[in-house]
């Protein structure tokens, strides 16, 4: 039994010890900038060991998105670091707004010789912005105070009049955090189920910026009448 037990938690500390390997993806998010035909984002693998890099992109409903990586497949050999391409294929996207895909980079680890050796691909999946060529090149905070907060049949709706998605860090009613925030699309609104029940009160929040860094706070007021 004594033995079952100690076979069981050496296997569970080494799925973490593993799960917090593989290649270190230089950023947490891709802007795609309308005006150019392709952009770059950098793999570095610290391990003691090669990685296979597969890298591809996807919508968010899953289906094929209008970009590819380059090279789609690759080896990155221990403490060696790559740069991928990543290319816009032309299929044309909405001009008075950005677009959300999925950046995804897997890790596949080479064979080992090792006998009892657990081996896991690790997935790395960040965002992909696609910001068209007439919109400005950066999302100042004037744009991020724009959105606008109501009570509306016991939710939360915020309101979104900007091209670009908003990416919360946090959201606060009355000092009380929102779970599962994500992000509100452009000219797009959200609903969220409030903490707790109150049609009027103060809503803060915080957002993630081009540089996945997290913004100072905003606030503003919300009511059943607000607009």
């Amino acid at each position: 039994m004594y033995k079952r037990i100690f076979c069981s938690l050496f296997m569970l500390a080494l799925v973490n010890s593993v799960a917090t390997a593989g290649v270190i993806v230089g950023g947490t998010r891709i802007i795609f900038h309308g005006e150019k035909k392709e952009t770059a984002i950098s793999v570095a693998n610290p391990d003691d060991h090669a990685w296979l890099i597969q890298s591809w992109v996807e919508s968010p409903d899953k289906n094929k998105a209008p970009f590819i990586f380059s090279p789609p497949l690759f080896r990155l050999d221990s403490q060696q670091k790559n740069v991928l391409r990543l290319i816009y294929t032309g299929t044309p996207l909405p001009q008075d707004r950005e677009s959300l895909f999925w950046a995804n980079i897997k890790s596949i680890p080479s064979a080992s010789s090792e006998e009892n050796i657990l081996q896991i691909a690790i997935k790395t999946q960040i965002k992909l912005i696609w910001r068209p060529a007439s919109l400005e090149k950066t999302v100042h905070r004037s744009e991020m105070a724009k959105l606008s907060w109501s009570w509306q049949q016991g939710k939360l709706q915020v309101n979104n009049p900007t091209p670009y998605y908003m990416n919360f860090h946090s959201i606060d009613v009355n000092g009380k955090a929102i779970a599962d925030m994500k992000w509100v699309a452009p000219f797009a609104v959200k609903q969220y189920a409030l903490p707790q029940l109150a049609r009027s009160g103060k809503v803060s929040w915080r957002l993630i910026n081009d540089y996945g860094a997290i913004t100072r706070p905003f606030e503003a007021t919300y009511s059943s009448h607000s607009k």
